[in-house]
């Protein structure tokens, strides 16, 4: 069997989140069918993670074996684009090692959630139309506790199948992109189911002033999904990087 990763993006909004699942159309299953059309074999691939329902992927990395080494990964590339639909890209699929691993090899995965603060026709589809009084410096200096901070518990989904909540979030701030929109952007050994968007509402929350920042910190020591802001919506969010010390997109 040979190894490969995929590169590729996506607009989440059509999908019902990137793992397949029965009755419903997901990224992974769309690209699965397409693979398997066109290397006439059941082919299953391995993503670097698993967006939820209507979260894009400015990128994303996958991996597949074959039984059939494949001669040219260009020619492939162009077969799977012209089968997945206009919400998908693939950008290249390249041989690696046997036991390389889309998701347990990767060393970060950065993520973006886009807000906007005067109302606009042309961002609403990938970004959140955001107060125009939050308070974005408060905000930052909520989000740095999040760099001293281990268990995530306060922002994952309840109920969700995680082995340990521990993650290690290296970077964490709001950043300005013009006068009236905003970028965060947070990095991470791993994510939480959910955790992005919970973090970035409770951060909303300090925003809007309606908790302080020694609450902030309170709500994460409890480790208490309940405690936390509601869950941003999902159009905004962008999985934006994955790292690998061997491979890079």
């Amino acid at each position: 069997m040979s190894r490969y990763f995929m590169h590729l993006s996506y607009n989440g909004a059509p999908f019902h989140g990137w793992q397949s699942q029965p009755n419903a159309i997901s990224v992974q299953s769309t690209i699965e069918d397409a693979l398997s059309t066109i290397m006439r074999e059941p082919m299953k691939i391995v993503g670097a993670g698993r967006t939820d329902a209507g979260v894009n992927a400015h990128s994303m990395v996958a991996h597949f074996d074959t039984s059939i080494p494949i001669e040219n990964t260009e020619a492939l590339v162009r077969g799977l684009n012209s089968l997945v639909g206009k919400d998908i890209a693939i950008y290249s699929i390249k041989s690696v090692h046997d036991d390389a691993h889309a998701r347990f090899d990767a060393i970060s995965r950065t993520y973006h959630y886009y807000a906007h603060n005067k109302k606009s026709p042309f961002l609403n589809n990938f970004s959140w139309q955001a107060p125009s009084t939050l308070d974005y410096a408060k905000m930052n200096e909520a989000a740095k506790i999040l760099l001293e901070t281990d268990d995530f518990t306060s922002f994952a989904k309840l109920h969700a199948d995680n082995k340990t909540n521990i993650c290690r979030v290296t970077y964490a701030k709001w950043e300005q992109l013009s006068d009236d929109r905003w970028v965060f952007v947070i990095t991470a050994d791993r994510f939480l189911r959910n955790m992005v968007r919970a973090v970035v509402g409770t951060l909303v929350e300090v925003g809007r002033g309606k908790i302080s920042i020694e609450e902030f910190k309170h709500i994460i020591d409890k480790k208490n999904r309940c405690s936390a802001g509601t869950s941003m919506p999902g159009h905004a969010l962008f999985l934006w990087d994955v790292s690998y010390s061997y491979y890079r997109p």
